[in-house]
């Protein structure tokens, strides 16, 4: 529904009064955020799944974290080669 809700640009306007990180993401990652946040919040709602919302919500501002540091930022977008060992996964 947000999707061709005209209503849904204001949800897009006050992102950034609850997620203040949001001003570090381009307009059209602030709208991605936005629709990929309304869908979790379904997901939540209708089949009581809410660890994808906190999925969504700490991707997009980990993003917004390295974005808001332009040396980082810099540095995360250059090529990388060769292999890096094995990822480490937490449980």
């Amino acid at each position: 529904m947000i999707k061709h809700d005209p209503t849904a640009r204001a949800l897009v306007i006050a992102m950034p009064e609850v997620f203040p990180w949001v001003r570090h993401l381009s307009p059209d990652e602030l709208r991605a955020f936005t629709l990929e946040l309304v869908e979790a919040l379904s997901d939540a709602a209708e089949l009581d799944v809410d660890a994808t919302t906190h999925e969504v919500i700490a991707g997009w501002r980990a993003t917004a974290r390295i974005k808001a540091d332009p040396a980082h930022y810099a540095e995360a977008r250059k090529p990388t080669s060769g292999d890096f060992s094995p990822v480490q996964v937490s449980p």
